[in-house]
This record gives C-alpha cells, structure tokens and sequence, in this order.
C-alpha cells in the first residue's frame, strides 16, 4: 500500500482491519487515499451527530464518486463547458451561436460538457452531437429534466447539490464559454474566475460570448472595470483572465489558441512545472526571466526534465516543460505568460 498520505496519527489496529476490508473487496487503485476516507467514514459515528450533515457528506461522496467514474473513460480528451441560459428560446441568435460553437469545438477535437438542461445548454449539445457530450444535470423542483439531447446517454449525471456539481464542470473542463444568462451564469462566470485568480483550478480560457453587437457581456465588463478594477479590489492583470467574443469563431479562436503550446501546469513542490510543446530557447527563457521577474519566488525559468513526482504518476512524461519558483499570489501574470509561451 501507498503510504505517500497515509497519517500518522492512525491506530495500528484500525489500520490493519481497514486494510483486510479493502483486500476483501479486491483492492484497486489509491488505496493509501481510500484507507484514510474509510476512517474519516468512521469518525462520523461520533464526530457528527446531525443526520442531515451526515447525509450531505454521504451524498456528496456518492456523487463525485459516480461522476469521476463517467468522466474517467475521457480524461485525454479536452473538454469546453458551455454555461447559458435555460430560458434561451431556439429561435434566438444566441441560441443558433451556441449551437455553432457545440459544433465547432466538436470539430476542434473538444468535448462540450453542459447543465443538461434546455436553452443554450440543449443548443450546445445540439451542435456538438451526443457522441461528444456530457450533461451534468441538477434535481430541481421546478427545472430541468435533461434535454432530449443528452437524455438517455450514459455521459450524463445528476446532481442534489449544487458545489459538487460546479466541482465536476470545474475539474474536468479545459476551458469555459459563458452565454448570456440568469444568476447561475453569473455565479458559473464569478465562480471560474475566483477559482483561477486564486489558483484553486487550472488556469484555462475563460470566453464570454456576446451576440454579434451585443452588449451583456460588455456592460457586465464595464461594472468589473469602473467597480472592482478602478477600486483596486482586483488585480491590474485580472481581467485578462477572460475575454470577450461577439462571434463564435473569435471565441473557438481564443480557446484553441491557449493550447498552441502550451499543455498543462503541475506544482511539485516549490516549483510550477509547465509542460509545452515546443519548449525556449535559452534566449527565450532569459526573456522570460526578465519580463515576469515580478512573479518568480525562488528558482527562475528553466528547461527541466519531468520530476520524480510526474515519474511516480506517469504524468505527461513526453512533454518537454520548463519550471521555476511562482510566488502563488500573480495568476492573473501566469495567464499573460502562457499568452507568451504560446507564440513559441
């Protein structure tokens, strides 16, 4: 068994008969990491009385597990969630743009991945065929079943809660496209950009699709800018962590454009490993030393081969990277430097 993340603190003998169950059930991958759920489990029947909290921990476990599992088959395959809202007639432009993008980002190689519902969710998946679809639905007393798209394939789950929801769009997206919509647009687009600007997620290409001349996401951009921006409540650099589009070719050309490149980000340690394509050159990494000084804490740029940790996980061993020492706190800069990798 792993013990990488094994604590300390547990008893020998919990261990121990933990250990006989997961032999019991024929043991599997992460064993380390299921022995120290399974005491977790366990400290419930004293640490948490309420059998509503109890409840929302069980169903939460179950649907994460359930949705990994679904998502698992496709993890190569990049993937583009498409936010929107369900109240989008057919008839509108928006809907026939959402439906252009599905379509087109299917064509690019992507998988689009909605809310399963109807309006600019349907119209996604319309565009991008059920082969390459998944819904991740939402029990709500009043909407939505899922639309007749995605209804009966396998790629679709449904959710009690809202968090692990968003966690799924969120953990399995390799980039987001915001159309016009209510407030769970707007708490998707806010949750995307607070997730990267605090590097809780991946930095990814975040594109708000406006209809051409519109102006939803260019008022919601002018609050941002005279209000978060002009206040110094955000950083300089963190608007540049999304970008606005009033036309589906601009925002599938803003999506493709990011992975040009550049491919991934790992922490290791106190290094930000960076895997690309094509890597520097030593001109070009002396550039970089010089331009984003401001967000390197501890080693500088340069070409490294894949760390032990990549090793012992197979992670990406192909791909040449570079790594240095980030100070954590500049993503907003971390975007703009993988707008520079991308012209190599």
């Amino acid at each position: 068994m792993d013990k990488r993340q094994r604590p300390a603190t547990t008893p020998p003998e919990l261990e121990h008969r933990i250990r006989e169950l997961i032999a019991f059930k024929g043991g599997g991958d992460n064993e380390d990491l299921v022995t120290d759920l399974i005491e977790q489990s366990l400290k419930l029947l004293h640490d948490v009385k309420d059998r509503g909290d109890v409840k929302v921990i069980q169903t939460a476990v179950r649907e994460l597990r359930y949705a990994y599992k679904l998502f698992a088959p496709y993890a190569d395959q990049r993937k583009v969630t498409i936010f929107g809202s369900a109240r989008t007639a057919p008839d509108s432009v928006e809907y026939h743009q959402a439906v252009e993008f599905g379509r087109k980002m299917a064509e690019n190689g992507f998988m689009v991945i909605t809310g399963a519902g109807g309006g600019i969710m349907q119209a996604g998946h319309e565009g991008a065929g059920v082969e390459r679809s998944f819904g991740a639905n939402i029990r709500l007393p009043w909407e939505q079943a899922a639309n007749p798209v995605i209804a009966e394939d396998k790629k679709l789950v449904t959710f009690k809660y809202f968090f692990t929801r968003k966690l799924i769009f969120i953990r399995h997206s390799d980039a987001v496209a915001l159309f016009p919509g209510g407030f769970g647009t707007m708490d998707e687009a806010y949750e995307t950009l607070t997730l990267m600007q605090t590097g809780k997620s991946q930095l990814m290409p975040l594109v708000l699709v406006d209809r051409p001349g519109g102006t939803y996401w260019k008022t919601w951009d002018k609050n941002v800018r005279e209000h978060l921006l002009r206040n110094e409540l955000i950083s300089p650099e963190d608007p540049g962590l999304y970008h606005i589009a009033d036309n589906v070719d601009e925002a599938v050309r803003h999506i493709t454009r990011f992975y040009r490149n550049f491919h991934s980000t790992r922490f290791v340690r106190d290094l930000l490993v960076i895997r690309l394509k094509h890597p520097p050159t030593p001109s070009g990494l002396d550039a970089l030393n010089e331009d984003f000084a401001d967000i390197i804490a501890g080693e500088p740029f340069h070409v490294t081969p894949p760390t032990s940790d990549e090793i012992d996980d197979g992670d990406q061993l192909e791909l040449p990277r570079i790594a240095f020492g980030f100070n954590r706190r500049g993503y907003g800069r971390l975007r703009q430097l993988i707008d520079v990798l991308n012209n190599y």
